[in-house]
């Protein structure tokens, strides 16, 4: 009886372990991008990003993803480097042009736009000529306008820039007067609004876009899940309604569906 109890232990474990050596981890990168990802270096970080970790997570079992920390300017050689494996919510020209990567095309849009004081007949023609103005912008980001060159002494010289990493900070120059424009992430805005609808009245949101995020999912190369991989994944969440439960608590929508690019 002894030698069947430690023999049924043994297989037990034997089954535990192999089921442990078969979960693969997923390193995902990411940097300060509200709403997709805030504060990633504290120990409870919030946003869309670490919210569809927390789900993928749940659907299966195959796979753990993990959050790691980058920045702006870092992502570039960490997913280069091997540092992490992808990143979710990502663009090609978001200065990946020279990086080693595969892209999984998302069917989630977003956009950014500008944002001026109101003041009394001021339109949208206000955002027509941006050479006369002074912007806030988030650092490390690739606006439309400058043709995606994120280089902030650039962006100080050509744009009377001045750059912060917080879209708060932004719109709160802005109301104060010290910048005439901030280019802020819609999903981001929205958000915003809805802390601080008192605020809705002195803004002044422009019609026109910077620039429309066709996010994308990218991957190193030979990293440990492919974009199909990745695709399948997401499908499920799509699926059963929870991404596009998990994209509305963000002021996102899903299209059809994830597609490879």
């Amino acid at each position: 009886m002894r030698a069947l109890s430690f023999c049924l232990l043994c297989c037990l474990s034997l089954l535990y372990l192999s089921n442990a050596v078969a979960v693969q981890e997923v390193r995902v990168g990411g940097y300060h991008f509200p709403p997709y990802l805030d504060k990633p270096e504290s120990p409870h970080p919030q946003g869309l990003v670490p919210d569809l970790l927390r789900a993928l997570n749940a659907v299966q079992q195959q796979y753990r993803f993990v959050l790691v920390p980058t920045s702006a300017t870092r992502r570039y050689r960490d997913l280069e480097g091997g540092r992490f494996d992808l990143m979710f919510f990502e663009s090609s020209h978001w200065g990946w042009q020279s990086t080693h990567h595969l892209a999984l095309r998302l069917d989630i849009e977003d956009a950014e736009v500008y944002v001026a004081a109101a003041e009394p007949g001021r339109g949208q023609d206000y955002f027509a000529d941006l050479s006369n103005k002074r912007m806030a912008l988030y650092h490390g980001y690739h606006y439309g306008f400058a043709a995606f060159d994120a280089d902030p002494d650039y962006l100080a010289r050509t744009y009377n820039a001045v750059l912060t990493y917080s879209h708060d900070s932004n719109l709160r120059m802005l109301l104060a007067r010290r910048v005439d424009i901030a280019v802020v992430t819609r999903s981001y805005l929205e958000l915003f609004l809805d802390r601080h609808p008192e605020l809705q009245r002195g803004l002044l949101i422009s019609e026109r876009q910077d620039q429309v995020y066709h996010h994308q999912v990218l991957l190193r190369p030979r990293a440990t899940l492919a974009p199909t991989d990745v695709a399948g994944l997401l499908d499920q969440l799509h699926a059963s309604g929870e991404l596009s439960r998990l994209l509305g608590r963000y002021r996102l929508a899903l299209g059809d569906k994830a597609s490879v690019q």
